[in-house]
């Protein structure tokens, strides 16, 4: 099972989840799951077409974003407008959750909502070092 690590009461980062994951996220109260992770990235890895049926069958909404290396302006702005659209919390994941909140980061803080140095705390708290990204 994944660890699922909070981030603000709207987002919370993974590493990669299994199906099984999925149910759980759901009991927990999550209402979307971003997979940032690209599908073949490693052997035996769910795919993408896993995990979105059965976040299907949980009830919740589910984005493919795949991010390869640094996350993109397309994959940024992708991420940033479902967090804020979203119905309840949203948990992304990748390998191991970086690429998760370094892109949500980068969304938040190009647009303002939070500033570098809350966004650098935010990662720290949840057991990610965002500050070659942000600075801070």
């Amino acid at each position: 099972m994944s660890a699922f690590k909070h981030v603000t009461d709207d987002l919370s980062v993974s590493p990669q989840i299994s199906v099984a994951d999925v149910a759980e996220a759901a009991r927990q109260g999550f209402t979307t799951i971003i997979n940032n992770r690209p599908d073949g990235e490693e052997p035996g890895q769910p795919t993408s077409a896993q995990i979105e049926a059965a976040a299907r069958d949980a009830g919740l909404a589910y984005a493919h974003i795949p991010v390869r290396g640094g996350p993109g302006p397309a994959e940024v702005e992708a991420v940033k407008e479902l967090v804020d659209a979203a119905d309840g919390k949203v948990l992304a994941f990748c390998r191991s959750g970086t690429r998760s909140i370094v892109t949500w980061s980068i969304g938040q803080a190009q647009s303002g909502a939070m500033s570098r140095g809350e966004l650098v705390g935010l990662g720290r708290e949840a057991g990610y070092d965002l500050t070659g990204v942000l600075g801070g």
